[in-house]
């Protein structure tokens, strides 16, 4: 994280043991993860804020952009415009109805032969009386 690696960790123990001395050392410790512990609050804080407006600006950014095609949508088709009625699907016609299936579709013609040519099952193989491995047998 801060390039620290774990013999120069090694060596720093060794001088907050010597210095500190082992009876205030736990304490010492604890104090020492306390700080961290705020440091790391106080950044994963200062991290979160700067995202929040990070992405307020682009929510901004992506606003504005639709109000800018909204208005041009609006330009192009102005509310007190006289438009065509649209045109009715076949459905929606008075007097029409729904297509209704009236029949079953035509069964398949049921073959006694299949349709594909198939292979004949091969004849059962002969049992192997030979006690060599297949892997060390000449081959044929």
């Amino acid at each position: 994280m801060f390039g620290v690696d774990s013999s120069e960790l090694l060596v720093v123990a060794v001088l907050a043991l010597l210095f500190i001395g082992p009876k205030d050392l736990p304490r010492v410790m604890m104090q020492v993860g306390r700080w961290v512990g705020k440091a790391r609050g106080y950044a994963r804080h200062f991290t979160s804020g700067i995202e929040n407006v990070i992405r307020e600006a682009e929510l901004e950014e992506m606003e504005k952009k639709w109000r800018e095609e909204n208005q041009k949508i609006l330009a192009a088709y102005p509310a007190d415009a006289v438009y065509p009625e649209p045109i009715p699907a076949a459905t929606e016609l008075p007097g029409a109805a729904a297509p209704v299936m009236t029949a079953l579709p035509p069964a398949a013609v049921e073959l006694d032969e299949p349709t594909l040519p198939f292979e004949a099952p091969a004849a059962p193989a002969a049992p192997d009386h030979d006690p060599t491995p297949p892997t060390e047998r000449p081959l044929p």
